[in-house]
């Protein structure tokens, strides 16, 4: 979630605070909320009927498991309770979620609620952000609020929950404490979250033989290794509520419909770059042809030289892009499947035929063709890794959905745009050493293509120009020239949902962050940030963009 930007002095109600963190009531029912955790080091919850169809996997699982003796469940594919979450799988043994897509793997985690708690009645409190949408509190907050405001509270301070912000319930805002900037809240009846007889609070840690670590629970890629792997993820007590200007963050984040990808079954035609998505780059201080370029980077300070072909052009013209020929080029087929391991994308056994065997089928790959991945050597099914395949937009590129390997260029569904680069010697916080990098990027609305969730319907582009910010020192540069060959990878933005104001076919950030301002990181969205250019260098890494690529 993002916290909320604004909130005031700090008067509790009648009686004081109504308590701070949400427990569990003796004797009393109690619901299981199911949560993911954003770039921020929050904890923001799927919807109850998500949570919901999670928890019914997990008890089918359990009754089968003592029946049989077999192992529990180890993945869970979100698609199969919404559509729209047709990317995402939860692998129960390590805790994370998993983008199909992009590779972007998350923390999640399991959190008890009581039942007459605001999860349990299905109450959700928002608060208003920049373009006049209505974006929730997460959970605990929405458990607070509720139970101050049953406690005829007049206000409440959200500081023991870790937010700068105060609450007024009479006038129905909440305040910065610091700015003394105020934003609308309001009170919405959603769908309660599943009763759970099971609340057993989850942990970080040692496996051990509890719920969440099952270290019997299926052996399929992703191993015991990565167990608990992101339950680390920075933190920060610091609200990240969008600011005063448009600065949101597009990622496997975006509450509950982050990319509004069909499921898998939904195959469509190949899409293809046209010509005008080809990178066409301005000379020097040539701010005119900059702006007639497609999808050029116009660099006045810095210029860029091309004397080739694009990398997207040339990986176009000289990779297969058939499906199957893409599939069979990175998997070598076994002859004998591993008896004992899942196929991470349909969940069945790697020895039986493949879940997508009659929803996407193949001349040439068989339902029990099981491949392995050259590099990386995990194994799935061939004819999963072909309906995957044809889900995205089809570049010729596969990325492994157990660790994330790319096979290829990858490529993205960025539109047309133009990037522009400039200097100026002002500093930037932390980095009073050197100058600042501007990047200004300009997207206008569109009709989608083939590679976008909705072809041929329009999308939006709101707030743009957009502007970014890297100190002008070694690394900043270095990420400069990643962020360039991400641009003509069409990587940095796609069309989706709106994370800020729940709007779907729209351009929206797509997996690598960007700084939007140039000072106060109340938001998250500026600097200081010692960490940021070392973050976005993984995130670029992550969508197989590395020094490597540069001088191609």
């Amino acid at each position: 979630m993002a916290a909320a930007q604004g909130a005031g002095s700090s008067s509790a109600g009648p009686s004081g605070p109504p308590g701070s963190a949400p427990g569990h009531g003796s004797g009393s029912t109690a619901v299981a909320v199911w949560e993911w955790q954003e770039e921020f080091g929050r904890w923001r919850p799927y919807r109850g009927n998500v949570c919901s169809y999670i928890e019914q996997v997990i008890q089918a699982s359990q009754q089968k498991g003592r029946r049989s003796g077999s192992g529990l469940v180890s993945s869970i594919p979100l698609g199969h309770a919404d559509p729209a979450l047709a990317p995402y799988v939860i692998d129960i043994p390590s805790l994370t979620q998993f983008r199909q897509d992009t590779g972007t793997m998350r923390a999640v985690r399991r959190h008890v609620f009581p039942g007459d708690s605001a999860a349990g009645q299905g109450i959700v409190w928002e608060w208003q952000n920049d373009e006049g949408g209505w974006s929730p509190y997460e959970m605990n907050v929405c458990v607070f609020l509720e139970q101050a405001r049953a406690t005829n509270h007049q206000r409440v301070d959200l500081g023991p929950l870790g937010y700068n912000y105060e609450v007024d319930f009479v006038a129905q805002v909440q305040t910065n404490k610091t700015t003394r900037f105020r934003r609308s809240i309001q009170r919405r009846l959603d769908t309660p979250y599943p009763v759970t007889t099971s609340t057993t609070p989850l942990h970080t840690g040692v496996g051990c033989s509890c719920q969440q670590c099952w270290p019997n629970s299926g052996t399929g890629p992703i191993t015991t290794r990565y167990r608990h792997s992101m339950t680390n993820s920075p933190n920060s007590s610091a609200p990240h509520q969008v600011p005063g200007r448009t600065a949101s963050v597009s990622s496997s984040s975006v509450g509950f419909v982050p990319y509004n990808k069909p499921a898998l079954t939904g195959a469509r035609s190949t899409p293809r770059l046209s010509a005008q998505n080809t990178l066409v780059l301005a000379q020097p201080g040539s701010v005119s042809a900059a702006l007639a370029a497609p999808n050029g980077v116009s660099a006045q300070a810095l210029p860029v030289k091309m004397s080739k072909a694009s990398r997207v052009s040339q990986a176009l013209a000289a990779t297969p892009t058939e499906p199957e020929s893409v599939v069979k080029k990175y998997l070598e087929e076994l002859k004998g499947a591993p008896a004992d391991e899942d196929c991470m994308i349909c969940m069945e056994k790697l020895s039986s035929p493949s879940g997508y065997s009659d929803s996407c089928p193949s001349s040439t790959i068989r339902p029990e063709a099981v491949g392995r991945l050259r590099n990386c050597q995990h194994s799935f099914h061939m004819l999963c890794m072909l309906a995957m395949y044809s889900n995205g937009n089809k570049d010729g590129s596969l990325q492994c959905p157990s660790c994330k390997t790319i096979y290829g260029e990858k490529t993205g569904t960025q539109p047309k745009g133009k990037m522009e680069i400039s200097t100026f010697p002002q500093s930037l916080p932390g980095h009073k050493d050197c100058g600042t990098i501007r990047i200004v990027y300009h997207i206008s609305r569109g009709i989608q293509g083939p590679e976008h969730p909705n072809p041929g319907m329009p999308y939006t582009a709101r707030g743009f120009p957009r502007y970014c910010y890297l100190p002008d020192n070694e690394k900043g540069r270095k990420v400069l020239e990643l962020l360039k060959v991400a641009w003509k990878r069409r990587l940095i933005f796609t069309v989706g949902t709106s994370n800020t104001t729940g709007e779907s076919n729209t351009v929206v950030w797509n997996e690598i962050h960007h700084k939007t301002e140039m000072d106060s990181n109340l938001s998250g969205h500026g600097y200081p940030d010692p960490n940021y250019l070392d973050n976005v260098l993984a995130e670029l890494a992550a969508q197989g963009v590395t020094e490597d690529c540069l001088g191609q």
